[in-house]
């Protein structure tokens, strides 16, 4: 066991460690964790002549608690790094937290009001003590998900932790803020926006989740044309009725023509707009617009120059121009509304079951509401990026490195999800109505012609303030004062809005390596900020970035758009997105719903990381979601506990043997048997397999190739076979190649054994060299003899298992062979004793009397049931056995068959149905080959 004391380097440290009779992760992994930590293990050297390999964890939030899918993705991103590490090349995993500015003013304020009875924090504390309070809230918190991270075993370099909100990070979203608004690619202007009333901001596209909901559509009568809506709340301000120019139902009327109606509070004067954007095929193909709350009207009236009016205040309530239902919320206007209408036969009819998705903020839970609203925007189609020597959008640079590959998204299916967003992609808007964040770097100037109209930005003239600006604006201290008009020496204010939280995550890859202290003087440009900083240089851009598929829009996108044009270089070059963890029943797991969630700390505490770890990476393709429940998690428990206790049966063999293993060395010069040449041919080609599928990213199968071989080959097969005949330096070079290929799996309970067989010059596991494949080693002839041994042992195994004949009866087995009797007479005592054998005959016919047999190729094996059963009798209930699930076969098959049935039956009966006719079909066929085994020769 590995002590506090104990230094891993040291020959002539004693005594030797000995492995528990059982191994206890809760006693292990912890005290494991910190020994890798305080020995340096993690940290990266940016000066060495290494390959480097980089991976950015993505950042969870700061206040945050670790779930499954932050486990997963600890989990396999450790598996990356610890691979890269033992490899040889310079692995950097760059840990760090985000500050998740609407989630965690959010947060706080609910506790404040809570705590303090403050209805409404903001007014009353004022922005910077309300700050203040947050940071204070997230300094605390930052501890918890970072020990929590460590629980995971994850290996990243804790010396260059960073968090989204710290100055340098900071300055680089001003950095970038303002190149992207001298370039023209950031613009403020009146335009739609996704706006959360709960939390009184606005949010992205991609932060918006749709449920499906039913309620009316109604019909209403608008003067001579019919028109749909589901939110008749929004039709004050319509005057505006729009069809396609080539909808022949509505020739008669001209782009322009006007005419008067009457509506909901009195007549109106509507226009008609011909526009080519309306479906003729939607309803009537008449629709009026409301341009200032849905994003199609306010396109259409930006084309045409339409007016454009508010109904719905920023507070969710109906403003003045609904006149009686000024004031009140839309839940509650709506029916009031109808009712007016109908009492003015305007309404036509209503669908009470139509079915539409209600738009609703990730974050507030609240019904989002398209507003119009002066905003900060990223322009994505202005071609003024250069790249590969062109002039090109934001929009077509994130279309060529995933097109020309420079990006490499895996699963590659989701190549065609990418394009299909970003072929969509709008103008981002990036400025929100909170507190908590980067704020916005902008400053007005109320006392000169700056007014309301121009801005004046961190430059120029301001340049010489950008130091302490910056530094202040992150601790959250007043900056109005700091700065002075360019143009009138009068006082400027600080545009009162933060970024998008992604605009500053967006820019991780890169942001994390700027050097710190470089980062704190305000004149190194942006340029020499990027060409001094040695971790920058060594290790941008990133080698894999790995997450879920859920945020390759949110995050992984955003990334590829501000890394190409703030440092002219791809984020990543490979994308591996994993898929979500859920319920044994598929559910997906939600804190609403508790008995779905699955606490990865409460298992790790149970179970421990490395089975965890196991059960959510073995069985998940990339891009693909994954089972998780508690058994599985149990079952890899088991795998870990047949690794520790095969450990410690190789170390008693030492001791009985009087030898250290320690000092064991291994070379060819070492005798070996059929199965140690085997077992060796074996590790060969695992070590093969694993190097390659790590190489392309195939962790699942991976985890499988090696589960398989430590289980089946290494502890049920060689080990029993070694019990006849050890071979020391075997047992242990193949059990310190096995500890180095699961590392990266199992890194706790390899580490823990490695401890005890490790060569006296060797340090700790995680920095031990990867094995390399040897061709020397490879003896396809011996591992093929093995495996005939073990078919030979598992048939007999088979034929007395399903001939129900008992493990105290002794059989006699004859193996009919023309072209192995060599073998199987060298090999007669392992076949004997590992498949309970009491008399073995080797012939080349086939024998006479009762007997079962089993035809192996190049062997045919048959065991004698003389005396031991009945054979007539088990044929018979074999028979009878048939005869019944074929009955049961055929009904389900007729069932299936029936057309009414397929059709009436619900989803999950057929699929019942079809289970039950597959595990009939399987078991009818063993019990063929059970009735095909009995021969009988007179």
């Amino acid at each position: 066991m590995l002590r506090k004391d104990h230094n891993p380097a040291d020959p002539d440290d004693s005594p030797r460690p000995q492995l528990a009779k059982a191994y206890i992760p809760a006693d292990t992994e912890d005290r494991i964790y910190k020994l890798w930590e305080d020995s340096g293990a993690f940290t990266a050297d940016a000066n060495s002549t290494k390959e480097p390999f980089t991976v950015s964890m993505p950042p969870p939030n700061a206040t945050g608690q670790l779930h499954l899918g932050h486990a997963v993705m600890l989990a396999l991103e450790d598996i990356f790094i610890r691979t890269a590490r033992m490899q040889g090349k310079e692995a950097l995993w760059i840990p760090g937290t985000d500050h998740a500015a609407i989630a965690t003013e959010s947060v706080v304020i609910k506790q404040i009001q809570k705590e303090e009875r403050i209805p409404d924090p903001r007014a009353s504390l004022g922005r910077e003590e309300l700050l203040k309070r947050i940071a204070h809230f997230v300094e605390k918190s930052r501890g918890t998900i970072r020990s929590q991270v460590r629980k995971m075993g994850s290996s990243c370099d804790w010396s260059r932790e960073r968090y989204t909100l710290e100055p340098t990070l900071n300055r680089m979203v001003n950095e970038v803020f303002v190149k992207m608004y001298a370039d023209g690619l950031i613009y403020r202007g009146h335009r739609i926006v996704n706006w959360d009333p709960k939390l009184q901001t606005t949010v992205s596209d991609d932060e918006i989740e749709y449920k499906e909901e039913k309620a009316p559509f109604y019909m209403f009568q608008y003067g001579p044309f019919q028109i749909g809506t589901s939110r008749p709340e929004t039709k004050f301000g319509d005057k505006y009725v729009v069809m396609h120019p080539d909808d022949e139902r509505y020739a008669g009327y001209k782009h322009g023509d006007t005419f008067e109606t009457e509506w909901i509070n009195g007549p109106v004067t509507a226009t008609v707009i011909k526009d080519k954007s309306v479906d003729p095929e939607f309803g009537t193909g008449v629709m009026t617009i409301t341009p200032w709350h849905d994003a199609t009207d306010f396109a259409i009236a930006e084309h045409h120059d339409l007016d454009k009016e508010q109904v719905i205040g920023f507070d969710g309530k109906l403003l003045p121009i609904a006149g009686e239902f000024a004031g009140l919320r839309i839940e509650d206007a709506r029916p009031k509304i109808v009712e007016k209408l109908k009492e003015k036969g305007l309404l036509v009819k209503a669908d009470e079951e139509y079915v539409h998705n209600l738009a609703l903020s990730q974050r507030g839970k609240g019904p989002i509401e398209p507003q119009i609203k002066e905003q900060w925007f990223i322009d994505v189609n202005k071609r003024v990026v250069k790249w590969n020597r062109k002039e090109m959008s934001l929009k077509e640079i994130m279309q060529e490195v995933v097109q020309t590959k420079l990006i490499k998204i895996i699963p590659e299916r989701f190549e065609s999800t990418y394009f299909h967003w970003i072929d969509n992609l709008r103008d981002w808007c990036i400025s929100r109505q909170i507190w908590w964040g980067h704020r916005i770097p902008v400053y007005y100037c109320s006392a000169c012609q700056f007014a309301q109209t121009e801005m004046s930005l961190e430059s120029g003239v301001l340049n010489h303030e950008n130091s302490k600006l910056k530094t202040q604006n992150s601790e959250f201290t007043s900056v109005q004062s700091l700065i002075q008009c360019p143009n009138c020496g009068g006082q400027v204010t600080q545009d009162p809005d933060t970024l998008d939280t992604w605009f500053s995550s967006a820019l991780w890859t890169w942001s994390t390596l700027i050097d710190q202290k470089l980062a704190e003087d305000p004149s190194v440009t942006f340029e020499d900020l990027l060409r001094q900083s040695p971790d920058f240089q060594k290790f941008h851009p990133t080698t894999v970035m790995e997450t879920g598929y859920d945020i390759l829009f949110f995050w992984v996108a955003r990334m590829i758009l501000m890394t190409t044009y703030a440092v002219g270089q791809i984020p990543f070059e490979t994308v591996y997105l994993h898929g979500m963890v859920r319920t044994r029943e598929g559910k997906k797991m939600s804190k609403s719903d508790p008995e779905t969630m699955i606490d990865p700390l409460d298992i790790i505490s149970r179970y421990g990381a490395d089975a965890l770890r196991l059960s959510m990476i073995v069985g998940q393709s990339p891009g693909a979601d994954t089972k998780l429940y508690e058994e599985k998690i149990a079952g890899y428990r088991n795998f870990i506990n047949k690794l520790w206790n095969a450990s410690r049966f190789v170390l008693m063999q030492c001791e009985q043997a009087g030898i250290d293993p320690k000092t064991i060395e291994f070379g060819h010069h070492v005798e070996l048997s059929l199965a140690d040449k085997a077992l060796l041919s074996a590790l060969q080609d695992l070590i093969l397999d694993v190097t390659r599928g790590l190489e392309g990213y195939r962790l699942s199968d991976v985890g499988e190739r090696l589960y398989s071989f430590v289980w089946d080959y290494f502890c049920d097969w060689y080990l029993e076979v070694s019990k006849g005949e050890v071979n020391h330096a075997v047992l242990i070079h193949s059990l310190r190649t096995i500890l180095k290929v699961l590392h990266p799996y199992c890194p706790f309970v390899t580490e823990e054994i490695w401890d005890s067989i490790k060569p006296t010059d060797a340090g700790f596991l995680i920095k031990e060299q990867w094995p390399i494949y040897d061709e020397e080693i490879v003896d396809r002839e011996s591992y093929q003899q093995l495996q005939i041994i073990i078919d030979i042992i598992t048939a007999i195994r088979k034929l007395r298992q399903e001939h129900n004949v008992p493990l105290d009866k002794d059989l006699t087995v004859t193996l009919v062979t023309a072209e192995h009797t060599e073998l199987l007479q060298a090999q007669m005592g392992h076949i004997k004793r590992m498949a309970r054998v009491a008399e073995i005959f080797i012939q080349e016919s086939r024998p006479e009397g009762e007997i079962v047999s089993a035809f192996l190729t190049g062997v045919e094996v048959h065991l004698s049931l003389e005396g031991l059963i009945d054979p007539e009798k088990e044929k018979a209930s074999l028979l009878k056995e048939k005869e019944n699930l074929e009955k049961f076969k055929a009904g389900i098959e007729a069932k299936l068959g029936n057309a009414q049935f397929m059709e009436r039956a619900p989803e999950k009966l057929v699929v019942e149905q079809k289970q039950k006719l597959a595990e009939a079909v399987e078991k009818l066929e063993k019990i063929k080959e059970r009735l095909n085994g009995f021969i009988t020769h007179s």
